[in-house]
C-alpha cells in the first residue's frame, strides 16, 4: 500500500515548476541513516544554467573538484582521490557531459564544460509517507530527525488517514501535514509546514535511547554540500521505477507499473518476480520515462534541443 501511495503522490506533485524524486539519502555524518520517501526541488535563479549542463546527475566529487571551465587541470591535481577512484569519477562526469577530458604531454587533464551554478536550487521539501497513521512505526523519530537537522526548507507528512488531535500532538510542530487520496489525487492541507533554517547549523540525531540521545553538530557548509548532493540526485533520478519483465505488466499514462492480472499498480521489486503466482515472463512494457519527465516537470531531457525553458519558482504546492 505504501509503495502505491508514494507513486500516486509523486505523480500528483509533478509540475512544470518543480522536480520530484523518491528514496533519497538525507543523512550527513551517516549518509545511509536517513532515507526520505519523496523530495521536491523547486528552481532557484540558476536553474536554467543547470538544465543546460546535462539531464543526468553530476557526480558530487566532480562538482567539488578543483576544476572549472577555464584552463584544463591534470586529473591528479583536481581530485584528492586514489587514481582509480579519480578516474572513475572523471568517467562518470564525462559521460554526464559535465567534464571534458584530453591528454597533454601524456597526462590526462580535465575541464568543466561550463560553470556549475551554485544557486540552481530554490528549495527542498522532504515528504514522509505514512498512509496509515494507525501503524506509525518510526514515524515520530524520523520526523524529529529531519526537523533537528534542518536540511530541507520544509518537512511534510503525507497520509491517507484522518488526522486526529492525538496524531497532531505526536508529530513535531514544524512538520506540515497533508491528507492525500491516492485514488483521486486530491490533497488536503491539514497543517502548513514551518520554514526551517538550512543555512544554520543543524543537529543530526545519531541514536536515541531511553536515557540519552547521541547527536552530531552539522555546520552550515556540510549541510549545503549535502543539499547539493540531494538536489543532484533528485534531478538525475526522478521517481518512476522500472516496470517488471512480465507479460501481464503495463504502465499507466503517468508511468506507474501496472499489473493487468491484479488490476492495480504494483511494486516490481517486492511483488513481481519468481514469488508471484501469476508471473508470465516477457519483455517489460515500454516506458518513455524521459518524455514524461520532460513534459510534466522542470527537468529538461535535451538541453541542446529547441524545447521551451520553464520559468523558475512560479508556485509551490498549489
Amino acid at each position: 500500500m505504501e509503495f502505491r501511495f508514494e507513486l500516486a503522490l509523486c505523480s500528483a506533485l509533478e509540475s512544470p515548476d518543480r522536480v520530484v524524486a523518491r528514496q533519497l539519502g538525507a543523512g550527513v555524518t551517516r549518509p545511509g541513516a536517513r532515507i526520505v520517501d519523496v523530495c521536491v526541488v523547486t528552481p532557484g535563479p540558476g536553474f536554467d544554467a543547470r538544465t543546460a549542463l546535462t539531464p543526468d546527475r553530476i557526480p558530487a566529487t566532480a562538482i567539488e573538484a578543483r576544476v572549472g571551465p577555464g584552463e584544463a587541470v591534470p586529473v591528479a591535481d583536481a581530485f584528492d582521490l586514489p587514481p582509480e577512484r579519480a578516474n572513475a569519477v572523471v568517467d562518470a562526469a564525462v559521460e554526464a557531459g559535465y567534464l571534458e577530458r584530453e591528454r597533454r604531454n601524456g597526462r590526462p587533464v580535465v575541464r568543466a564544460s561550463a560553470r556549475y551554478p551554485d544557486d540552481w536550487v530554490g528549495s527542498l521539501t522532504a515528504i514522509e509517507n505514512k498512509p496509515d497513521l494507525g501503524t506509525p512505526g518510526e514515524l515520530t523519530a524520523q520526523l524529529r530527525y529531519d526537523v533537528a537537522l534542518g536540511l530541507f526548507e520544509t518537512v511534510v507528512l503525507a497520509t491517507a488517514s484522518y488526522v486526529t488531535r492525538a496524531h497532531l500532538n505526536r508529530i513535531p510542530d514544524p512538520v506540515g501535514i497533508w491528507r492525500f487520496d491516492p485514488e483521486t489525487g486530491e490533497r488536503e492541507v491539514v497543517r502548513e509546514p514551518t520554514l526551517l533554517e538550512p543555512d544554520a547549523p543543524g543537529v543530526e540525531i545519531r541514536e536515541e535511547r531511553s536515557v540519552r540521545t547521541d547527536v552530531a553538530l552539522v555546520p552550515p557548509r556540510a549541510k549545503a554540500r549535502k543539499r547539493r548532493r540531494i538536489a543532484e540526485r533528485a534531478y538525475g533520478k526522478g521517481w518512476r521505477p522500472d516496470p517488471p519483465a512480465c507479460a501481464n505488466a503495463t504502465v499507466t499514462d503517468d508511468g506507474r507499473p501496472y499489473c493487468t492480472r491484479f488490476d492495480r499498480v504494483v511494486d516490481p521489486g517486492r511483488e513481481c518476480g519468481h514469488s508471484c503466482p501469476e508471473r508470465d515472463p516477457g519483455d517489460p512494457p515500454a516506458l518513455d520515462r524521459d518524455r514524461l519527465r520532460d513534459e510534466r516537470t522542470a527537468w529538461v531531457a535535451d538541453p541542446d534541443g529547441d524545447g521551451p525553458r520553464r520559468q523558475s519558482g512560479l508556485s509551490r504546492f498549489r
